[in-house]
């Protein structure tokens, strides 16, 4: 016979597990826009919103008029406004990643500190060394901004401005408050934030020109990522001014117009002028070349980045020195 006391007891342990992942199940979220998110897109504040979950499935709630904005469907470029209101259907997030910093990770986030070229309460700008991603993913187990939110624990936001392909150096812009965050995407969109890019091309390129080839982003079966010219790509500009000369090779001033991904490398490559060090569109027995006189990298440096900040009269321009690799490969360069 069943002990009733026993069979109680049994109960009351699946009632509690059954309490514990009703609250861990998914509920609709409503919220309303602050001043503090007004302007932002719906997809950019969705990502931030639901960390954990993959960006395909953002773009399929909102296709699918899962997300309603002022109970109606909006597009993903939707400006948010102040007073919206905002529903998210249930969507299940998963457990943030934990970065584990051993000594060796320890090391390489702090070196990212002694690279600060421009810092104040609201925006932080680093030099980004080659060869370090600005967030974690595909593999990696930190990128900039994870190092940095370790490193400055205390403060709440640290967003990126915008990214940097992983082997390109130079200047990075870290927001420090939402305000800032916002004030500079609406320069980028407005194209008033100005980029400059130093890089060394294959050849000489005789005169400085704007190429306005459009860019189209695809995805090979191995899931890397590949641009090409294609006629139904996206609009992209970028201009290239001749800075210096050398025998076989010519230092550029590429400034881009829009933001698409790796346009100045394939700009480039379209002009048949590909960059030294490039191993997805460039030259192989050119960067072999490039390698055995000490330029072994993606020769791309965000060199400049001019802008304005809300408590500053005029625009500021930061300046980003090249790492020593480049300044020593340039160095053993014989004039054109």
């Amino acid at each position: 016979m069943s002990n009733p006391y026993q069979l109680k007891s049994n109960r009351d342990k699946m009632n509690s597990m059954l309490n514990m992942i009703g609250n861990t199940t998914p509920q609709v979220q409503k919220m309303t826009i602050d001043a503090e998110h007004q302007g932002q897109r719906l997809d950019n504040f969705l990502v931030n919103k639901l960390k954990g979950v993959p960006k395909t499935r953002i773009y399929r709630i909102i296709r699918k008029g899962e997300v309603r904005i002022n109970k109606g469907r909006v597009k993903p470029d939707y400006k948010l406004q102040a007073g919206d209101s905002v529903r998210i259907p249930p969507v299940r997030q998963s457990e943030p990643k934990v970065v584990v910093f051993g000594s060796r990770n320890e090391r390489a986030a702090s070196s990212i500190l002694d690279n600060i070229l421009f810092e104040d309460d609201g925006l932080l700008i680093i030099n980004k060394p080659a060869g370090m991603a600005v967030h974690g993913g595909s593999g990696l187990s930190f990128g900039v901004i994870e190092a940095i939110r370790h490193l400055r624990g205390k403060e709440k936001t640290l967003e990126l401005v915008h990214r940097l392909d992983r082997e390109t150096s130079g200047c990075l812009m870290i927001a420090k408050s939402r305000t800032v965050l916002k004030y500079l995407h609406e320069q980028l969109q407005a194209r008033t934030l100005v980029k400059i890019y130093w890089t060394l091309v294959q050849g000489q390129w005789k005169e400085g020109s704007v190429i306005t080839a459009p860019l189209k982003k695809n995805q090979l079966s191995s899931g890397e990522r590949f641009v090409k010219v294609a006629t139904d790509g996206q609009p992209s500009e970028t201009e290239f001014t001749v800075l210096e000369r050398f025998s076989n090779t010519t230092l550029m001033e590429a400034r881009p117009k829009t933001g698409r991904t790796h346009q100045i490398r394939v700009h480039a490559a379209f002009a048949q002028h590909p960059i030294v060090g490039d191993e997805k569109y460039g030259d192989r027995f050119l960067n072999q070349q490039m390698k055995e006189k000490g330029l072994g990298r993606l020769f791309l440096h965000a060199r400049q980045i001019t802008f304005k900040l809300p408590d500053y009269k005029e625009s500021l321009s930061i300046t980003a020195p090249l790492e020593e690799s480049l300044t020593k490969g340039l160095a053993g360069l014989t004039g054109g």
